[in-house]
């Protein structure tokens, strides 16, 4: 405000607001969508691991290599390492169509759909009045992620 006028100070506010309600609307979203995973998480599958040593419990603590049985290396044909990587495949495969299902709440959320649907209108409110300058609206959508970005760097 002190080097600019009041225009340059409008582009600012315009794009700090609509990029801290997108970014606050994310947060809230994603927040919702873990505690809705949380809320849904069979306990019954994960106590399996109940009879680790305290070695095991270090030397993997999150349990990470016990699902997966060793293959000894004679036993390693092309064949067997094909159908391995297909097996593996498969498994991405449906775990990403059924992680981007059960994220669509975070993405799809009515309030970062609002936020950005503020931020557009901003814009084109700007530029119709001949009020929009385009530096000044860049640096105001840029201080939230950078501000973001240095308080995690801060860490």
């Amino acid at each position: 405000m002190i080097f600019q006028d009041s225009i340059w100070l409008l582009n600012t506010q315009v794009a700090f607001i609509s990029s801290l309600f997108i970014t606050i609307a994310s947060f809230l979203s994603y927040r919702r969508n873990i505690n809705g995973r949380i809320a849904n998480l069979d306990l019954s599958k994960s106590q399996k691991g109940e009879d680790r040593d305290k070695i095991d419990e270090i030397d993997d603590p999150f349990d990470l290599y016990t699902e997966y049985e060793e293959i000894p290396e004679e036993e390693l044909t092309p064949q067997k390492i094909k159908e391995i990587i297909q097996d593996e495949k498969s498994k991405v495969k449906k775990n990403s169509f059924k992680n981007t299902i059960f994220s669509a709440g975070g993405f799809l959320s009515i309030y970062r759909v609002l936020g950005y649907g503020i931020l557009v209108f901003g814009f084109f409110a700007l530029n119709n009045n001949k009020l929009l300058i385009p530096i000044a609206f860049i640096v105001g959508l840029g201080v939230v992620p950078i501000g973001t970005l240095l308080s995690k760097l801060r860490k």
